[in-house]
């Protein structure tokens, strides 16, 4: 599957390879609120509220200035909590797991007309490189759910390192005001396995061996300079 994926990308890249033109790239800043989980990873299990902010570049793809090409840089808030809603008052509900990136998405942008402020949809990879990470708070009587490896014999080679690279798609749906200010409600589903130390967690739950993706969800606004 992960093969299929970075095939059609590189396909796609080429075949728009000759058409960009790089003499017209516009520049600008992006920022907003994230809200992001991480599946089969912690129990209990809840979503963390963070953010994103970066620089970006809108590379022309086509002579009508509809369809673009939009790498970003970011610093990329993610990860989760253990803000289960069932588990108030318990173990573990306290609990932070906080991953942070600098994340490089990589959007093919299309306008739905050549209108100065019109909607636009985008769609692309994204790579995120972890800088830090941090668990705070009780994390729910577990010791291997920490970064440090426990010292108890029985939790040997299990715990809660993330991995320092991770993948994943974009996609995106926003409103542009005139190509220059720009609101987007982006979803990036996770590819990558987050921790992967956590799947020989003890326990018979069946989740445990499952891979732990990270889906964040986020809203932010965009200023793109003339």
């Amino acid at each position: 599957m992960k093969k299929i994926i970075f095939s059609s990308l590189l396909l796609a890249s080429l075949s728009v390879s000759a058409q960009i033109d790089f003499s017209s790239t516009r520049y600008g800043l992006t920022g907003g609120g994230t809200y992001s989980r991480i599946t089969n990873a912690h129990n209990p299990s809840g979503a963390r509220i963070s953010g994103y902010g970066g620089v970006l570049a809108l590379i022309p793809l086509d002579s009508n200035y509809q369809f673009y090409l939009q790498p970003q840089v970011e610093y990329y808030g993610a990860g989760e909590s253990g803000k289960d809603k069932n588990a108030k008052g318990k173990s573990g509900y306290n609990a932070v797991y906080a991953n942070n990136y600098i994340s490089v998405p990589i959007y093919f942008k299309g306008y739905f007309s050549e209108n100065e402020s019109e909607f636009f949809a985008m769609a692309g990879p994204r790579f995120n490189f972890l800088i830090n990470q941090k668990v705070e708070g009780e994390p729910a009587n577990r010791p291997y759910y920490k970064v440090e490896q426990s010292p108890l014999p029985q939790y040997a080679g299990v715990n809660g390192k993330a991995s320092s690279f991770n993948f994943a798609l974009g996609f995106g749906l926003g409103f542009s005001y005139k190509r220059q200010l720009e609101i987007t409600g982006r979803y990036d589903l996770g590819l990558g396995n987050v921790y992967k130390n956590l799947m020989s967690e003890p326990g018979t739950d069946p989740n445990i061996a499952k891979k732990k993706t990270e889906q964040v969800i986020s809203l932010g606004l965009s200023y793109i300079f003339e």
